[in-house]
């Protein structure tokens, strides 16, 4: 079926940057019939979406990341990437990206079928 591919995961200081991509291989069709999420997980805290696009490219972004994260897509390259800027400790978590089929794009985990095995990054004082 599909796989997914998380990468650039790390430690950076806060208020520095960090690039996230989502590799996705297997079928065409699923990559251009899905909304795709980034979701995140710090220790003892649920898992909680970050943002989330469609298939035709518009954004959903939660609260916490509206103004500092940005999601995209590289559709050539059947990737998906998350910029982060102006980091802070409280991002400290393992970031998931997900596929929706049903193109919901939602930032809830439950919408999503298919996910990545993570990256962490980790933000210091």
């Amino acid at each position: 079926q599909v796989q997914l591919v998380e990468s650039g995961g790390g430690s950076v200081q806060g208020g520095g940057s960090l690039r996230l991509s989502c590799a996705v291989f297997g079928y065409t069709w699923i990559w251009y019939s899905s909304s795709m999420g980034w979701f995140r997980q710090a220790p003892g805290k649920e898992r909680e979406g970050v943002a989330a696009i469609s298939s035709a490219g518009t954004t959903t972004y939660a609260d916490s990341a509206k103004g500092r994260f940005t999601i995209s897509k590289d559709n050539a390259k059947n990737t998906l990437y998350l910029q982060m800027n102006s980091l802070k400790p409280e991002d400290t978590a393992m970031y998931y990206c997900a596929a929706d089929p049903r193109n919901r794009r939602l930032l809830g985990s439950l919408a999503y079928d298919h996910w990545g095995q993570g990256t962490q990054v980790t933000v210091s004082s």
